[in-house]
């Protein structure tokens, strides 16, 4: 039986709240040096950039020490860098802190922000500005929250209990409940249980259903409703509890459902992208409830968000994309 390799600690700090990147060197490969095989591992950045951090001695090996770019490639070498950050606008709503105690974190994430770093969201990210913000470096994510989803996620503070957490996740053990606004449909029998296959595809904007055995199931139920103040038409405060994850199952099962949830960029159409810092009209969804037993300590944890959907409070504003500053609510 082939033993596991232990993963060395990075031998970089944080910078801005955010890991350096660690890279593994293949078992087998063809490349001579160290240099041949990052310069193809990340083409997308360009020779002259992997060159550049060799010279400024910015890719170090498990001791700390830089590599150097004719250092021989040796299969199963860690190496550790941090890539340059990305020009990022500031996503100007405060992430508030719920709960925390010495095993976990519970924030409550303002919408356009997302949960952990990814793409062009680096630094500008729930994870990151808790790292900084509360001083905890070992803070990692539980699970993911959509970065156009506001509401409560759940953080680890222990590197070792972080598995635990997430257990509960993959397990279903997290009783989950959102909110959204959407158009009122009348017709619309609810509560009902909504079952369907749901696929998401590499590169590909959007979820779709498909036919198959389900894999997404959603409880939606009608909170209350009132008239749409601009114009003919209801809207409607609707609770929603996912049974299960996939990418964009609510959206996707409230559009199937002929009421898609407000502020929607995807779905039904796929409308084009905003412009960085254009932080109006949110997506009307929010992670209001998070229920679970802790793995750890065994306490009973009910968590619910402050936040108000800001369609539901004042319709007329968040449908003219009234944005005051980092006070306007959400």
């Amino acid at each position: 039986m082939r033993r596991k390799t232990r993963t060395p600690p990075a031998p970089l700090p944080q910078r801005h709240g955010v890991d350096p990147v660690r890279v593994r060197l293949p078992a087998t490969g063809t490349w001579g040096t160290v240099r041949e095989h990052l310069v193809e591992r990340l083409s997308g950045a360009g020779t002259g950039v992997v060159d550049g951090m060799f010279d400024a001695g910015r890719i170090v090996g498990a001791d700390g020490r830089p590599v150097a770019a004719d250092a021989p490639f040796v299969p199963g070498m860690f190496v550790w860098f941090h890539r340059d950050l990305p020009d990022e606008v500031p996503v100007p709503f405060p992430v508030e802190v719920v709960h925390r105690d010495e095993h976990i974190v519970v924030a409550d994430k303002p919408h356009f922000l997302a949960t952990t770093p990814r793409g062009g969201h680096v630094a500008e990210t729930a994870l990151a500005r808790l790292r900084r913000e509360l001083d905890l470096p070992a803070l990692t994510a539980a699970h993911r929250l959509d970065r156009l989803t506001a509401g409560l996620v759940l953080f680890t503070v222990r590197p070792e209990e972080r598995g635990a957490y997430q257990t509960l996740f993959r397990d279903r053990r997290v009783r989950k409940e959102y909110e959204a606004v959407a158009p009122h449909t009348p017709a619309l029998a609810l509560p009902r249980t909504v079952r369907s296959r749901i696929v998401k595809e590499r590169g590909v904007l959007t979820a779709r259903e498909v036919p198959g055995e389900p894999n997404a199931v959603s409880r939606v139920e009608l909170v209350e409703h009132r008239d749409r103040p601009d114009g003919p038409g209801g809207l409607a405060r609707y609770r929603l509890a996912p049974a299960t994850g996939q990418t964009h199952q609510l959206r996707v099962h409230m559009t199937a459902l002929g009421v898609p949830i407000l502020g929607d960029p995807l779905y039904p159409e796929v409308t084009a992208p905003g412009a960085a810092g254009d932080f109006r009209r949110p997506l009307q969804l929010l992670a209001r409830c998070l229920e679970f037993t802790d793995p750890v300590t065994g306490e009973e944890h009910r968590f619910r968000s402050g936040r108000v959907l800001a369609a539901w409070a004042s319709y007329d504003r968040w449908a003219a994309g009234a944005y005051d500053g980092p006070s306007d609510g959400q």
